[in-house]
């Protein structure tokens, strides 16, 4: 297998390249850089400039907004949005719900939600765990009952990413206790703003608040809102994660943390040199280096499959990507910390978001220890890494 890139994709990959550096504005570039997360109105900024050069949603089908790429023409944007690096398009309604409405979701659905995704004037959060149901998530509790046009919904989602900013949230719920606990499950679009939907923070080991609880307390929700059939809803969350698995691995997200590692290591000096020049430091660089290249040479071989598969089937393979990537991104981020040593330790959650310090100073170092701490969570969400080698095991390996 040749897994070089063509003259025509080098000159796509360049073309790409060029738009994010003169589009991509540069406050927003720096507080990502910074090692701060984008804003709100981060997001929503970038998301509607790439909307307006038509490349907010390029894996969707045409007709709702696609760009008709190659996957492999898909791989080298994620990439380069990822190293710019960019913020990536809300993946709740970009990469989540948005492929299963269009998959699965009735005409009146598509045309009612698509655009609004594509352009973010809808911001979407994702309600699957539960306490008790998260990588089992098929023992979820969280209750809809059918009242005439309505579902009645009861129960409570946990860890919903970016919740406090979101119009609508999509939820598993069980519509049928009676039956096997798989087959008794359907997937809802629920109003945020519905009366009975209560939203409360949770503080993360960071000092941030991305996640969420949120309640449902007798939520009237139309039955026009259930995606596809009722009790089928368990299908189209496997759809849905196996699409979020491939995207999880963020080959490009280690790769400038990497460059940026070797920046740092240019700079910080150990026993009166610079670190980059420690045998055993380049030692641990290298090793990291070389799980990455192959990480990525596995993600290119699962991308030149793609056109191979039945649509809708995700790879079973892309538990393999999420698996290495997520510990990737573990082990880049124990490498900045060992770069910034004692720096890292000081850190203030009320400091001004975006702050462009220079690369190296208590300042910019202080938010090195937050996003390792953060990072702890890549190996959980999207389903442990423990669900994805019992995936492996039966779907790839057959045992």
């Amino acid at each position: 297998m040749d897994l070089r890139f063509t003259d025509k994709e080098l000159a796509f990959r360049d073309d790409v390249r060029a738009f994010f550096k003169q589009a991509l504005p540069p406050q927003i570039r720096d507080r990502i850089t910074s090692g701060h997360h984008p804003t709100k109105d981060d997001l929503v900024t970038w998301q509607r400039i790439l909307n307006a050069k038509g490349w907010a949603v390029p894996h969707w089908p045409r007709e709702w907004g696609g760009t008709d790429w190659t996957p492999v023409e898909q791989y080298i944007f994620q990439e380069e949005m990822q190293m710019a690096p960019a913020p990536q398009p809300l993946p709740f309604g970009v990469n989540m719900v948005a492929p299963v409405i269009y998959t699965f979701g009735s005409e009146a659905q598509k045309q009612r939600f698509l655009p609004r995704i594509a352009n973010i004037d809808d911001w979407w959060c994702q309600g699957f765990s539960e306490p008790g149901a998260g990588s089992d998530l098929a023992s979820l509790k969280t209750r809809a009952e059918r009242q005439g046009d309505h579902y009645v919904v009861n129960g409570q989602k946990t860890w919903t990413t970016l919740a406090q900013y979101a119009d609508w949230i999509f939820c598993l719920v069980r519509t049928d206790p009676a039956a096997k606990k798989q087959m008794g499950i359907s997937f809802l679009l629920i109003d945020m703003t519905t009366p009975g939907v209560t939203v409360r923070p949770i503080q993360t080991i960071d000092g941030g608040a991305e996640v969420n609880e949120v309640f449902f307390d007798d939520v009237r929700v139309p039955v026009e809102n259930l995606v596809g059939e009722e009790n089928k809803g368990w299908d189209y969350a496997k759809f849905l994660l196996g699409n979020e698995r491939v995207g999880i691995a963020r080959v490009g997200v280690s790769k400038e943390r990497i460059r940026r590692i070797k920046q740092l290591a240019a700079i910080e000096l150990a026993g009166g040199r610079p670190l980059i020049e420690d045998r055993r430091f380049r030692e641990k660089l290298a090793a990291v280096e070389i799980e990455l290249k192959a990480l990525e040479i596995t993600q290119m071989r699962v991308v030149a499959a793609e056109g191979r598969r039945e649509r809708g089937k995700p790879d079973p393979a892309s538990s393999v990507l999420k698996i290495k990537g997520s510990e990737l991104q573990q082990a880049t981020t124990e490498l900045l910390m060992d770069v910034i040593g004692p720096y890292a330790m000081p850190y203030d959650p009320h400091s001004e978001e975006g702050s462009n310090e220079p690369p190296v100073g208590p300042d910019w170092a202080a938010m090195i220890a937050p996003n390792y701490f953060n990072t702890r969570k890549v190996s959980i969400y999207g389903g442990s890494n423990e669900i994805q080698k019992s995936i492996i095991a039966k779907a790839v390996l057959g045992l």
